[in-house]
């Protein structure tokens, strides 16, 4: 009951506060405001730009190990002569991968070029080509919109179908029905079997709307596959209860087997996986978090010495009050909280002033831009726990001064 005492009578003071002194109540609440959104903006931007950077990335598959010629990660020590001597992975090493691995739950081979795509009069340039081996769709994430994905035969004898993008559903066929039409990839004439659902970009701007997926044994008949400008690279998605260290390592031991290495010749390929990508980001999104931290901070501060200034106001104008309330028994501790609610009140108020503009831009952001701007719950409980910390830290000494007020000076102080 006491402390509902204090929560009503402390809100009654701080919105007696705004009223009678708009002005200088506004100027000091605006402070409070311009960091909560400064820093909660940074943080709301940064969560959601991580967030769309790790969905982008996990689309690869979280467990899901690329094995290439080329690391993602480079030390300081990198030697890029060495690595341009490795090989390329191939098809074979693909099937002798899935032979002999026991944590494997499926590998498939892929390579990737661009090149142009026709039907009857239309075109599109630049389309992502993919060529890639049976297994492909077990290690990826894609849905199809319509059609089929390709049989174990079409994969095996190399057929010439494909599954093709929405972008090229939307400008080739103008949505007509594609299924079984055919279209002209390098002048070879190619069957649409599939149609792929519509995706949009990610943050990297890459999008299965612009991708025409091919069976590799078609593919290697028209480009040398294990050429390094086609980007060759054998995916190997891991058993349920697997981690990604357990399959790297029987693949480490997988390659240096087929490769005939030496027990003490370095490893002449790559084991790669998405978390390499995301490691790259988490110091950027750091520094990013800091940089807001430092620009909202000074805002906080002047604001905290606005709502300072407030509450000494408050405590001299209510001198009389205070020392009425001493007089008929009111304790030390009774007046402290009273004051330090007024200004954690008051600081809440900024605080959600400024988490209301922070939201209001997210939704105009998001309408304006190609990516979804998140203002989360944590970052709305960050924003209020930090207006509570500016208003017990602006507010203690105003209301510390009024708890140890003398009730009969007080009272005189006012006649």
């Amino acid at each position: 009951m006491l402390f509902i005492r204090l929560l009503k009578e402390s809100f009654l003071f701080a919105s007696h506060a705004l009223v009678a002194n708009r002005l200088r109540t506004v100027l000091s609440l605006l402070g409070v405001s311009i960091g909560i959104f400064a820093i909660i903006s940074v943080f709301t931007v940064v969560d959601s730009l991580e967030k769309n950077i790790r969905t982008s990335i996990e689309s690869l598959g979280d467990n899901v190990v690329f094995i290439q010629k080329w690391p993602w990660e480079f030390g300081g020590d990198f030697k890029w002569w060495q690595y341009m001597n490795r090989p390329n992975v191939t098809i074979k090493e693909t099937d002798l991968i899935l032979k002999k691995s026991q944590y494997a739950e499926a590998v498939a081979f892929s390579a990737s070029t661009s090149a142009t795509v026709e039907y009857l009069s239309r075109s599109m340039d630049n389309i992502t080509i993919i060529p890639a081996s049976h297994d492909y769709y077990k290690v990826t994430n894609f849905d199809i919109r319509e059609g089929r994905y390709f049989s174990e035969f079409e994969s095996a004898g190399g057929s010439s179908v494909c599954i093709i993008g929405y972008n090229l559903l939307e400008n080739l066929f103008q949505f007509s029905d594609p299924i079984d039409k055919e279209i002209k990839l390098m002048g070879r004439k190619i069957r649409v079997i599939g149609v792929f659902k519509k995706e949009g970009e990610d943050t990297f701007g890459n999008s299965a709307d612009n991708v025409l997926l091919l069976p590799v044994n078609f593919m290697r008949n028209i480009i040398d596959i294990k050429s390094e400008r086609y980007n060759p690279m054998i995916w190997v998605k891991g058993k349920k209860g697997i981690s990604n260290d357990e399959l790297k390592d029987e693949l480490k031991g997988i390659m240096r087997s087929i490769r005939k290495l030496k027990p003490a010749a370095d490893d002449n390929f790559a084991l790669n996986e998405t978390s390499l990508l995301t490691k790259g980001f988490d110091g950027l999104f750091g520094v990013i978090a800091i940089a807001g931290w430092i620009i909202g901070g000074f805002s906080i501060i002047v604001g905290g010495f606005g709502i300072a200034n407030i509450m000494f106001v408050s405590v001299k104008e209510r001198t009389g009050i205070i020392g009425i309330q001493k007089s008929v028994g009111a304790k030390n501790y009774f007046i402290l909280l009273e004051f330090l609610f007024e200004a954690i009140i008051l600081c809440l108020i900024g605080g959600i002033l400024g988490l209301a503009i922070i939201f209001i831009g997210t939704l105009i952001v998001s309408a304006l831009i190609d990516m979804k701007i998140y203002l989360t719950f944590s970052n709305i409980l960050l924003g209020l726990n930090v207006s509570v910390i500016i208003g017990l830290i602006s507010g203690f000494l105003p209301a510390y001064m009024a708890s140890h007020l003398n009730p009969v000076d007080a009272i005189r102080s006012n006649q």
